[in-house]
Formats: structure tokens, C-alpha cells, sequence
């Protein structure tokens, strides 16, 4: 299950004022985001034509063909920036791009379904799978790591996933350890 499109980035704000733009890139090296020819937005209904200035700590100083004044650059703030699929060069073994993963079955080492990817997360501490629980209303985060997922079979479709305690089991419900007593528990301070 591959998608169409991958997000590579998004112009974050105007620099200056003869029509750059900040752009926050998604890729490995932020400058590549203008190696793969012209970007679209989110509905492909507009092509931009990215050349980078200078990478900052901030992100990716670029130009766009079209875009020559700050006005021009600031209308373009939060524009999503993405690729077709097929143009990006295939992953190495044991990297993915994070839309490969949304949509795949996560299954457990007993080769059941317990839910679907629907995002991958990264609040700074590394990856983390978003996984939508088949019987349960909310998802939960799962860390991207051999020891909680073992195999990625994106060809057959599924991660193998294995929950850590404290986890939902496959009805939705939570597994906790044995609650332990504490002096708050018997009325004692």
C-alpha cells in the first residue's frame, strides 16, 4: 500500500524582503528538499520551483521561481510542499518513509490484528507509531524500535507489533500490572 504523495516539507514564514521564504524540511538532509525538481501543495493544484539560499538552524532559506517580494512570500506561509511517491529514491533496508507506514495492519507476534497505523510521531525522543486499536475508541503510541516492532512486511501490508505492560490487549482493554497497595491506599499518611 504505497501512497501518492510524501510531505517533504512546509514554508513556515517570509525571510526577508525580496520573496524567500523559511522553509522546515522533512528530509534527512534539509537542503535535499529542492534535489527532487518541483514540489506541489497538499491538493497539487500549485507547483513551486525551490532553489535553497543557505540552511539555518531555523531551516531552509529558499527562493521560489514566481515569489519576488515579501508580500508574495508571506501568503505561502503554511504551505504544505510534497512529491509524487515514485520519485523518491527507494528507502535503505530498516528505513521507511513515515507514509509508508500509515494504513498498514499492526498485528501481534500471534499473528492477529490488534489495529491500523493511522501516524507516525516524533516529539523528540524518536519515532513513535500511532496505532488505532480495532476494538477500542482512541490509538496508542507505540515506540518505533525492533524490541516493540520486530518486522515491517510493507509488501504483505503489516508491522509486528509487541506491547509493552500497561499496553491494550487486542479487545481494547488495558493489561496493568498487579495494582500495588500504598500508605494512601490504606487511609494511613
Amino acid at each position: 500500500m504505497t501512497p501518492q504523495r510524501v510531505l517533504l516539507g512546509h514554508i513556515s514564514q517570509a525571510n526577508g524582503l525580496r520573496g524567500d521564504v523559511l522553509i522546515k524540511s522533512h528530509t534527512a538532509v534539509p537542503e535535499d528538499i529542492a534535489a527532487y525538481g518541483p514540489l506541489t501543495n497538499k491538493d497539487g493544484s500549485r507547483a513551486f520551483d525551490i532553489r535553497v539560499v543557505r540552511v539555518t538552524a531555523k531551516g531552509v532559506v529558499a527562493k521560489i521561481t514566481g515569489v519576488s517580494n515579501r508580500d508574495a512570500s508571506e501568503a505561502l506561509r503554511g504551505t504544505e510542499l510534497y512529491i509524487d511517491r515514485e520519485k523518491l529514491p527507494a528507502p535503505d533496508e530498516d528505513d521507511f518513509y513515515y507514509a509508508d507506514l500509515i494504513g498498514v495492519d499492526a498485528i501481534g507476534e500471534d499473528g492477529r490484528k490488534v489495529g491500523t497505523v493511522v501516524a507516525v510521531q516524533n516529539f523528540g525522543a524518536g519515532d513513535l507509531l500511532e496505532i488505532r486499536i480495532t476494538k477500542a475508541k482512541g490509538t496508542e503510541l507505540l515506540p518505533f524500535t525492533k524490541a516493540f516492532v520486530p518486522h515491517v512486511n510493507l509488501d504483505a501490508g503489516h508491522v509486528t507489533i509487541v506491547w509493552p505492560e500497561d499496553s491494550p490487549d487486542e479487545d481494547g482493554e488495558t493489561i496493568e500490572d498487579d495494582k500495588v497497595e500504598t500508605d494512601a491506599d490504606e487511609g494511613t499518611a
